[in-house]
């Protein structure tokens, strides 16, 4: 299994406030996510989940951002972005960082 670096977005029509977004951070935090969306019609995660493919990856991100945005209340609003990146290719992509992290 590698480890995968998953982004969502879902975008609405009204501006999400502060309280929604720190509601979707509580429930992303057990993914060892982040939550972003603050004053725009669009609220989102970065998620970190175990997979074989890119596929599975993503698919295990819709499940998890699914269940935080259940959890946090937020309206079910449609997902317009998903990214799923391996740590592998996250380190190949800067080659300023070695195994070590540095």
């Amino acid at each position: 299994m590698v480890r995968w670096s998953v982004g969502i977005e879902a975008e609405g029509d009204r501006v999400m406030e502060l309280e929604e977004v720190v509601e979707l951070a509580d429930a992303v935090a057990p993914s060892g996510g982040i939550a972003t969306g603050i004053g725009t019609t669009r609220y989102g995660a970065q998620l970190v989940v175990l997979a074989d493919t890119r596929d599975e990856a993503v698919e295990k991100g819709r499940a998890e951002f699914a269940a935080a945005v259940a959890k946090a209340g937020l309206p079910g609003y449609p997902v317009v972005r998903v990214e799923a990146v391996s740590e592998d290719e996250d380190m190949d992509a800067d080659p300023d960082l070695d195994a070590a992290g540095g």
